[in-house]
């Protein structure tokens, strides 16, 4: 592409659950930062839920031995 050429901007979507997680994240942001919200309510309420919209396994639905399994989780670390 030469320097002349301007690229098309790309038009990206995303799944609406995923909307709705950052809608509802920014709607409570300041309780969030308030110290009294922790790692593992965050995984519960946004992460698994993210990842799940993108696709993700997050709970084996598929049944897969430990070792097959798309998402291991680890306890927290202090």
């Amino acid at each position: 592409m030469s320097k002349e050429q301007k690229e098309e901007p790309r038009i990206v979507s995303c799944p609406s659950e995923v909307l709705t997680l950052v809608d509802r994240f920014n709607q409570n942001l300041e309780s969030y930062r308030s110290g009294k919200y922790n790692e593992t309510q965050l995984r519960q309420e946004f992460l698994n839920p993210l990842f799940e919209a993108l696709g993700w396994d997050m709970t084996n639905r598929a049944g897969h031995a430990e070792a097959y399994k798309e998402v291991i989780h680890e306890d927290t670390i202090t």
